[in-house]
């Protein structure tokens, strides 16, 4: 059995039948239209007496089948395979017609196709051809002379056709948000590995260095003393990484997060973040006597992911600036003068996973994050453009009130 799964799946694969896109959309069809095919040949081999218009009905869905299979969809967008339903319909309503208005032969392929509507398209396309394959499907019945009761079982079959499609849609749609889900998943968890493993190996390594330091030599004690300042200050870093990571679960689970809230002056916290990055190019405009009621750690964590950023993504100088807001806020400015966000970017920049897309590899968290603590705080933040750079705007309470 599992073998035999593999082998259709592989089959489907090579066949393009698979996937999404707009080959797959279109080779789908064209096996729905050799199916309806196939079925006028059966009934021609079981001695119809509608020779001629079965043969007709063969040769119209085989040749179009055959037709719609060979088209270069992939070099088209993937709406293009739109182009088949009017031809479709025409070919469910004809046939209706030459069967002298049987509406129980073709009623199913009508729900095919509207499976297949659901499956591909948005579901703007089903309610549009709606009323169109209502057309396709009463007009030949009315022409046959059929009777008000096989008339009036359009009532019954486009709901029904409409729902699958509907459901269907639905269901692909939930399964895309899913997928998409995931692949921001992984993209983020090999992200944060990659960044772990080289935040981690660079206090370790000089720990390492300042212990065999010790180990080997007679230090003055000056000397050891200074050595180990670098080593308790590396891991603190660890620790904060540590914790940094601990935040993201606490800050999805909304409510655990713990802030020790304090007055911290503004102009020497963002001088240590810029220290601790050890950047160049960055200017602190910050007054003084500006104080905020924060978390310090926390605090670090929005100035080093902004810091941070606009020196990765953006372009020296970096500016930080600061001063009073509304409410009782304060308004703290991190600018850089790289390229800044597209406009398209800019509704995904503080979703978890949902990077501007302007920079590839980009993970999609930091700023994330910092929205979270900010609004932990009582505060927010917001992007600006700066023309030319980016300008991310944070409010904070302010520790005078």
């Amino acid at each position: 059995m599992a073998s035999s799964r593999r082998w259709w799946a592989g089959l489907r694969a090579r066949a393009g039948l698979g996937g999404e896109g707009p080959r797959a959309a279109a080779r789908q069809a064209a096996v729905l239209l050799a199916i309806s095919g196939l079925v006028a040949l059966l009934a021609l081999a079981a001695g119809s007496p509608r020779t001629g218009t079965l043969v007709i009905i063969a040769a119209t869905d085989l040749g179009s089948a055959a037709l719609v299979w060979l088209l270069p969809w992939s070099r088209w967008p993937p709406p293009a395979p739109i182009a088949v339903t009017p031809f479709a319909l025409g070919v469910l309503g004809f046939s209706t017609w030459a069967f002298g208005g049987v509406a129980a032969g073709t009623g199913p392929f009508f729900v095919l196709f509207f499976a297949w509507l659901g499956l591909h398209f948005a579901k703007w396309v089903t309610w549009l051809l709606s009323p169109v394959a209502a057309v396709c499907y009463v007009v030949p019945l009315l022409l046959t002379g059929q009777p008000p009761d096989v008339v009036g079982s359009v009532a019954g079959l486009m709901p029904v056709a409409v729902g699958v499609a509907l459901v269907i849609n639905e269901r692909v749609e939930a399964q895309r948000r899913a997928l998409d889900e995931l692949a921001g998943v992984e993209r983020w968890r090999r992200a944060l590995t990659s960044a772990v493993a080289h935040d981690v190996r660079s206090p370790l390594s000089t720990i390492q260095l300042v212990l065999e330091m010790i180990r080997d030599g007679d230090l003055p004690p000056d000397r050891r003393n200074q050595f180990l300042d670098s080593a308790l200050r590396q891991s603190a870093r660890l620790s904060r990484l540590a914790s940094g990571l601990l935040d993201l679960d606490r800050v999805e689970s909304r409510g655990t997060l713990r802030l020790e809230l304090t007055s911290i002056v503004l102009r020497r916290a963002c001088r240590d973040a810029t220290g601790f990055l050890n950047l160049p190019h960055v200017v602190v405009g910050v007054p003084p006597d500006l104080t905020v009621c924060a978390d310090p750690q926390r605090l670090e964590q929005i100035l080093v992911n902004l810091i941070g950023n606009a020196a990765k993504y953006g372009a020296a100088p970096i500016e930080i600036t600061a001063g009073p807001g509304q409410d009782g806020m304060v308004r703290l400015a991190v600018r850089d003068h790289g390229a800044g966000v597209s406009e398209a970017g800019r509704a995904r920049l503080f979703a978890r996973f949902g990077t501007s897309g302007d920079v590839p590899g980009a993970v999609g968290l930091g700023l994330w994050l910092v929205r979270e603590l900010a609004r932990a705080h009582g505060g927010d933040i917001r992007y600006e453009d700066a023309s030319p750079g980016a300008r991310f705007i944070v409010t904070l309470p302010s520790a005078t009130g």
